[in-house]
């Protein structure tokens, strides 16, 4: 059975509320799921899975902000070994901001950066989470593990 790790970051609730609906995508897929709040991961947390998500929303009108717990992962991603590791990222946001969903796009282009395979097309959330749009997206992700 192939094993992942969902890490999350949220304020409001939206993109826990994701997270848990890509691990219901996923266990329907019988995919074993690990779900955790990014405050209780570090770099040597994200080994020994075949496919690690990231959920992170976005907050800042004049820059890009990762929530505020995402933080301290995000800056030391470069001390993870993720290179070939498969990875996708999702993260809520609000469309009226210039950089909806930036959050999303950063963790992204990091994990690029650093020889990860990224794995489908990122999700953004607008608002509140759908359910039937996020088990779609997770079981697309799910498919190519």
């Amino acid at each position: 059975m192939s094993k992942s790790l969902i890490v999350y970051g949220s304020t409001t609730g939206n993109t826990e509320t994701t997270a848990e609906y890509v691990a219901e995508a996923f266990e329907n897929k019988e995919i074993d799921v690990v779900l955790k709040n990014v405050t209780d991961v570090g770099v040597a947390d994200l080994s020994g899975y075949d496919i690690v998500l990231f959920g992170c929303s976005t907050w800042g009108e004049d820059e890009i902000e990762l929530q505020d717990d995402f933080i301290p992962l995000y800056d030391s991603l470069e001390d993870a070994d993720l290179k070939g590791k498969k990875v996708s990222v999702f993260g809520c946001g609000d469309s009226d901001y210039t950089y909806f969903c930036g959050a999303v796009d950063a963790i992204e282009e990091k994990l690029e950066k650093m020889g990860a395979e990224v794995v489908g097309d990122s999700l953004k959330i607008d608002g509140d989470p759908d359910r039937d749009e996020i088990i779609g997206w997770g079981s697309g992700i799910a498919a190519q593990i």
